[in-house]
């Protein structure tokens, strides 16, 4: 392959990437704040629990959604191929509507709440009146996907922070409005509906703005294959979101089992905004890489990115114990000394999470979306193999530390299944180059 274009720079990755940093940065932090709004209720222990419990079953059953910009960045061509990937956002918004509604309002949730999740009585209703609200939720955020996808290909990626900015605004708003409402768990999911819902809405505002042409003349993908595309990322989203929930039913049983699923949450919060955006670098991938010399600036980005993340949860943990989690989120000391070192191990986490990111554009970029649906399936067993002893053994390990020694154990381990399968590719196979 010749380079006709110049080496892809790391200054058009950081002003591709950062914009987006930001953006999951605000997001993460809607949910730290909503976690620090509910750490100052009386009762916090249960409604953080409840809202931890909530969000990793909505998060699970949600997750095939937000597959919807990768799918968006990788199909939209034409109108044609607009209105296929459309077809693919209701249908799965739809089916993730119907699933919270049988947890919500039926039965069901007593079955996957207590009896899968092993959440203690109190905890499950908690969650379940945060769970009301939250089967609203998935037409705003499958909609929002695919507005971020349209704005992120035509590499407007500030706007996507824009609109999340507006978000966080809009989220100190509702907290302050479902409080004369709302109590405990139930009012996070109220203020998280409201503020995603305003995001929506100025989302698909620049979208209608700002979208890359669609030219007809361009050959577009069929519905059949767009579908057919999708769905096995939709898979693998949804397979990824069962780690928090086998975390959460393996640590939920232990002696100190309300106490871990509330620290986990938290935790889950700060990796959301520090490690969560090296998500992105599988968008990056796919946006910016055009030739083989390209990828190699991006692994050195997504280094120095992760380093410094790293960094970051160091310092929380340890020299801003104190500040962040005691003065700003208003954690209780007994929690907020309970989360210190399990939060300083998490400064692994940002590297791990990076390389598998990275492998999961190629495969994307390659068009072998089957292969990420193998990969958290395997990672899935990994926990599965993992529950029976821990239960047998019954450690006297704090939960947490269980925790986040499984999380950052099954990341390894999908990190290294992808690697495996990629070395596995025919030679002339392993381009480096989005098709």
């Amino acid at each position: 392959m010749t380079n006709i274009q110049p080496l892809l720079r790391q200054r058009e990755i950081a002003l591709f990437f950062f914009p987006l940093v930001l953006n999951v940065q605000l997001m993460s932090l809607s949910h730290t704040i909503i976690n620090g709004a509910l750490a100052r209720l009386d009762n916090y222990v249960t409604a953080l629990a409840g809202f931890s419990v909530a969000m990793v079953v909505h998060l699970f059953i949600a997750s095939p959604s937000y597959q919807n910009h990768t799918v968006t960045i990788a199909m939209v061509r034409g109108h044609r191929s607009l209105r296929s990937v459309l077809l693919f956002v209701a249908l799965v918004a739809g089916y993730v509507a119907l699933m919270l509604s049988l947890i919500a309002f039926t039965p069901v949730g007593d079955l996957v709440l207590e009896r899968v999740l092993g959440a203690p009585p109190e905890v499950a209703e908690a969650a379940r009146e945060a769970l009301y609200i939250l089967v609203l939720l998935p037409f705003f955020t499958g909609l929002r996907g695919f507005c971020q996808g349209l704005v992120i290909r035509a590499r407007r990626t500030s706007l996507v922070s824009v609109a999340t900015g507006i978000r966080v605004v809009g989220l100190l708003i509702f907290l302050s409005i479902g409080s004369y409402w709302f109590v405990g768990a139930q009012l996070g999911a109220f203020a998280l509906v409201g503020c995603v819902v305003t995001e929506t809405l100025f989302m698909f505002f620049f979208a209608w703005r700002v979208h890359p042409p669609l030219d007809n003349d361009i050959p577009e993908k069929g519905r059949v294959e767009i579908l057919r595309y999708a769905f096995p990322l939709a898979y693998s989203s949804c397979l990824q979101q069962t780690i928090p929930l086998l975390i959460c039913a393996i640590v939920g049983r232990l002696a100190d089992g309300p106490f871990a699923l509330a620290g986990f949450g938290v935790i889950r919060g700060f990796l959301f905004l520090l490690a969560g955006p090296m998500r992105n670098l599988q968008q990056a991938y796919l946006t910016l890489v055009r030739q083989e010399g390209d990828y190699p600036q991006l692994v050195r980005f997504a280094y120095w990115t992760s380093l410094v993340m790293g960094l970051i949860v160091l310092l929380i943990a340890g020299p801003g114990n104190r500040l962040v989690l005691g003065q700003w989120l208003g954690v209780a000391t007994d929690l907020r000394q309970y989360l210190s070192w399990p939060l300083a191990a998490c400064a692994l986490f940002p590297a791990l999470y990076s390389a598998s990111n990275l492998l999961r554009g190629w495969f994307a970029g390659a068009h072998l979306t089957s292969r990420l649906g193998h990969s958290t399936l395997v990672k899935a067993l990994f926990l599965l193999l993992c529950w029976g002893p821990i239960a047998w053994l019954n450690p006297s390990l704090p939960g947490v530390v269980i925790a986040i020694a499984l999380l950052m154990a099954a990341e390894s381990v999908e990190a290294g299944y992808l690697l495996l399968q990629r070395n596995r590719q025919p030679e002339k196979d392993r381009t480096l180059v989005p098709l």
